[in-house]
């Protein structure tokens, strides 16, 4: 399984979404762009496909942007993860494309591979990469020193 850049974007911008949910103010477009370094338009694209998926809401007008729809310690990464690929982030139900014994068990440990990565996404919510991101922040300004 690999990190792709729609992923890897997508909870970029949720980390800061959730690191300014308790101001209650919505961010926009422009904001997460230049905070994450995302191009705006693909931003756009994916804050379209989370708000689908109800991880977030949009506020119109001047005031306008995007918030959280829940709070950052309910939202999974795996949740973000299945918004964003669908289906392509289930593993395959086939028994084996190969139709071999061999094919069957590269199948079976495929499927455990599968299980192992959604079990910690599972575990992972944006609040604890909000956590994560403050404390690597903490050392490298200790680091700097």
């Amino acid at each position: 399984m690999d990190l792709s850049c729609k992923n890897e974007y997508a909870i970029a911008a949720l980390i800061e979404l959730a690191a300014n949910y308790d101001s209650g103010e919505p961010l926009q477009i422009r904001q997460i762009s230049a905070q994450q370094q995302i191009p705006d338009r693909y931003l756009e694209q994916l804050l379209a496909t989370l708000r689908r998926g109800g991880l977030i809401k949009s506020q119109r007008g001047a005031k306008g942007g995007y918030v959280l729809a829940r709070q950052p310690w309910d939202i999974t990464l795996l949740e973000v993860v299945k918004c964003l690929d669908g289906l392509e982030s289930e593993p395959i139900s086939q028994e084996s494309a190969l139709g071999t014994t061999e094919g069957t068990v590269i199948h079976e440990v495929w499927q455990e591979v599968h299980a192992a990565a959604n079990a910690v996404l599972q575990t992972y919510t944006l609040k604890d990469l909000c956590e994560k991101r403050d404390a690597r922040r903490q050392l490298d300004i200790m680091y700097y020193i």
